[in-house]
């Protein structure tokens, strides 16, 4: 009996050693991009929905990195990895080839990479549905336009951007036929994510046109589109995360992506020692985009509108509505 006894008591003490040891190893990390965690939109929501909510639930903290341009987003991540953070959470495409390298080279480390698709057996990519997302907003955009035009700024031109577009158009288009969609493009450098006078400018231009309502999906450069509704006296719709606190009664909404949720869950799985590489890809049936209604833009959405996109989601959902991916074909259909 004495021997039983001994036994398990000795299995027990491995199973917290062992416990112990894995809770000694994980080690998060978070890696930014350029604009910083208080970029009041993609990056901030990482930090404020992910990174922070981690935090506050856990008594390990994430180390946070912030590279001052591109060459640093190697090294960044290279220092991480060396130093033995894992999992390594890497804030947008443009990591992508640093990642790549990174990886291969610490294949033992855990990495995320969020809006890229690095395929490594160490790395989980995290990709959203957003032209979902953009069917929704340009479907309200026109429910709220009173010109039947309506407007999209984009920052960087890249197909993950031109995505965001072509399903803004398709919702229009999904409202009505007739509606006119005017589309422009910041730039073909970094740069674009951070041009809010750029933004302003290409704004009004759209605005002469007619357009009462615009979309942007422009990092930074957004700030200057929302200013320039303002200044008209027009509408503008947020991207990423719920930015219709910038300007309450001028952004209609905002086409959120839950990519806070998303870094929160892949660093509590982490934490059991659950983390699974591959692709982890969210659509609105997975609740990874939707659109934001609060207190700062319930007065501008209608009950009847409000219904209308939630017959829209459940058709989407559903298979009825197809939404075109712009990425599949470089091409817009609707």
């Amino acid at each position: 009996m004495m021997k039983i006894l001994s036994a398990t008591a000795a299995a027990v003490t491995l199973a917290m050693c062992s416990f112990a040891a894995s809770a000694a190893d994980f080690k998060p990390a978070v890696a930014f991009d350029t604009t910083g965690k208080f970029d009041k939109s993609f990056n901030q929501a990482v930090y404020q929905n992910g990174v922070l909510k981690f935090n506050e639930s856990s008594d390990i903290e994430v180390r946070e990195f912030v590279p001052s341009n591109d060459a640093q987003r190697e090294q960044g991540l290279e220092r991480l990895a060396r130093r033995g953070f894992s999992p390594i959470v890497v804030v947008g495409f443009m990591y992508g080839s640093a990642l790549e390298k990174v990886a291969k080279k610490y294949p033992e480390t855990e990495f995320v990479i969020i809006d890229s698709v690095v395929d490594l057996p160490n790395v989980k990519s995290l990709v959203f549905e957003e032209h979902e997302g953009s069917f929704l907003v340009g479907a309200l955009a026109v429910m709220k336009s009173e010109t039947n035009k309506i407007g999209f700024v984009g920052g960087m031109d890249i197909p993950l951007i031109r995505k965001f577009a072509c399903g803004y158009e398709q919702g229009a288009k999904f409202m009505s036929q007739d509606a006119e969609v005017f589309q422009n493009m910041t730039g073909s450098t970094i740069a674009a994510w951070n041009d809010p006078a750029r933004g302003a400018e290409l704004s009004k231009s759209q605005f002469t046109k007619g357009a009462d309502v615009i979309f942007a999906a422009a990092g930074g450069t957004g700030v200057g589109v929302y200013q320039a509704a303002k200044d008209e006296g027009k509408y503008a719709i947020g991207v990423d995360s719920n930015q219709n606190y910038i300007h309450p009664g001028v952004m209609l909404t905002s086409m959120v992506k839950q990519v806070g949720v998303a870094t929160f869950e892949v660093f509590k799985a982490a934490e059991k020692g659950t983390f699974v590489a591959g692709i982890d890809s969210r659509g609105l049936e997975e609740n990874g985009v939707n659109w934001a209604l609060d207190e700062h833009n319930r007065a501008l959405v209608t009950p009847e509108m409000e219904a209308k996109l939630a017959d829209i989601t459940k058709k989407i959902i559903a298979g009825e509505i197809v939404v075109h991916d712009y990425m599949k074909d470089n091409s817009c259909k609707y």
